[in-house]
């Protein structure tokens, strides 16, 4: 997504959703957004076809197919939910409460009791200044 101008200043991953905070400088981010589902659904969905030792394999295959044959828009599969959820953050005050929420997330699934212990999000990049898995773009 690099070479379409996505910019990444946070990130979390959680089970059932995820989480960014996210802008572009030269590209319409819904077209980023779309390019950016299209690929991790398929990447995702080869990894689930591909891994026989996955006991939810065909579950799972036969859910998101069921979801696909639902809506027109798919080849098949409907990893993604159609929609989004975008909010402008406009102020320092709304970009600070996100990016807690963002980053407390995990902490308030119970997975985790401090941010930065959850892998899959920016959370290490901001509370201790190390490289997450993701670069990313630090918000001062």
């Amino acid at each position: 997504m690099e070479n379409k101008g996505l910019k990444v200043y946070a990130w979390c991953i959680m089970s059932s959703h995820v989480h960014l905070i996210i802008g572009t400088e030269n590209g319409n981010l819904s077209d980023i957004m779309r390019d950016l589902k299209r690929h991790t659904a398929k990447t995702i969905l080869k990894a689930i076809e591909g891994n026989i030792q996955e006991s939810r394999r065909d579950w799972m295959l036969w859910m998101f197919k069921r979801a696909g044959q639902r809506n027109s828009n798919n080849e098949e599969y409907q990893f993604w939910q159609q929609h989004n959820h975008p909010v402008q953050l406009s102020t320092n005050e709304m970009m600070d409460q996100r990016l807690d929420y963002l980053h407390n997330n995990p902490v308030e699934s119970g997975c985790v009791e401090y941010p930065p212990e959850y892998l899959y999000s920016s959370a290490k990049d901001y509370y201790l200044e190390q490289k997450g898995l993701i670069p990313i773009i630090l918000l001062s």
